[in-house]
């Protein structure tokens, strides 16, 4: 056990100093702190009503609970962890110019964050293989049971587990980032050993899901692409279903890119060149991007399920519902367009 010294196990003196040097060597001035807290407390605000809802209606209503939408709803868990953990300290870490909970406050939210962090990621991954097996068809025809769902959710769980411990033991370390007032693994230390941990880190809990999203999302658009002359044959409702499909799938992609891709380019060129410099303030923008997923995953991948949407409208607004009447005069309800490989024909249901 002499060997395994835990990052967290540290003392008060130790505490009070990395503060006071962190409130000394402040890297933005003070009113810089104040727009970051409200931007922030802003983003927390809007997850933690947004997931909430999510997670409450499900409970309330037995038709939500669908072996499809267990990822949905535990994509609305692990978002809520991220706020909690993350969002809610460096709002209040903010307000106050400097990180104040210390070395092993640091370690524990920098954990914290980047677990839930991680198991949000992997949710969308497989949100998007469920979608492009059931759009795309690549295995024929595929039955989703229950069991195939918790496996899924299960996954993320672990696989962020297994590689968020390792820094707590010695490989790896999280270490304040940006402008010092939250904690994130310690992509900069160029020590072999660290290097080889976030070499690891990166590749297995960033590049191999952002590589699976993609392509199950590019795939989806284009075999979309395949099945627009049936759209013709069919007096326009299929060529009306797959602009829709489209659109939302070109949504996803681009609200991911945007979310993720600069935290990711950020973090790369740290780890090539740990003499990069970005000015704190600028560095902390990708981080804010890649927290504001925890608004954007509640709106994309929930609010545009017609049937989530309807609970979870009718349960925010008191019981009224302002879009029930309008899809009922207007609107087809949300489609995804499946594809049957030996007849070639097109089907459309409701995702």
């Amino acid at each position: 056990m002499s060997g395994f010294t835990l990052d967290i196990l540290i003392s008060a003196e130790d505490q009070a100093v990395a503060t006071e040097a962190d409130e000394e060597t402040a890297p933005v001035p003070r009113f810089a702190y104040s727009i970051l807290a409200v931007i922030m407390a802003i983003f927390c605000l809007s997850s933690v009503v947004l997931n909430t809802t999510v997670i409450w209606v499900t409970i309330r209503h037995r038709q939500l609970r669908q072996p499809i939408n267990y990822a949905l709803v535990n994509l609305a868990v692990a978002d809520l962890g991220v706020t909690v953990s993350g969002g809610l300290l460096t709002a209040i870490t903010n307000s106050m110019g400097y990180f104040s909970l210390g070395r092993a406050g640091c370690v524990i939210e920098g954990f914290s964050v980047a677990f839930f962090g991680i198991v949000a990621l992997c949710t969308v991954a497989v949100i998007a293989v469920d979608r492009f097996v059931i759009v795309c068809k690549p295995l024929g025809i595929v039955h989703f049971h229950p069991k195939h769902a918790v496996m899924g959710v299960a996954f993320a769980w672990i696989w962020s587990l297994i590689w968020n411990i390792p820094p707590l033991f010695g490989w790896g370390s999280y270490q304040l980032e940006g402008v010092k007032t939250s904690c994130a693994p310690d992509w900069k230390n160029p020590d072999p050993l660290n290097m080889s941990y976030i070499m690891c880190y990166f590749c297995l809990c960033f590049a191999i899901p952002f590589i699976i999203i993609m392509f199950s999302y590019l795939t989806l658009l284009w075999t979309l692409r395949k099945v627009s002359g049936a759209g013709i044959a069919h007096g326009g409702t299929t060529a009306k279903a797959e602009a829709k499909v489209a659109r939302m799938v070109i949504v996803m992609i681009l609200a991911f890119l945007i979310c993720w891709l600069p935290y990711a380019a950020f973090s790369l060129a740290v780890v090539f060149n740990s003499q990069f410099y970005i000015h704190p303030l600028v560095a902390t923008v990708p981080m804010y991007l890649a927290k504001t997923s925890t608004v954007y995953n509640p709106i994309i991948y929930i609010f545009m399920n017609t049937q989530f949407r309807d609970f979870a409208v009718s349960f925010l607004l008191c019981g009224r519902n302002p879009w029930a009447m309008q899809r009922q005069d207007s609107e087809v309800d949300t489609p995804m367009i499946t594809v049957n490989k030996n007849s070639k024909q097109v089907a459309i249901s409701c995702i």
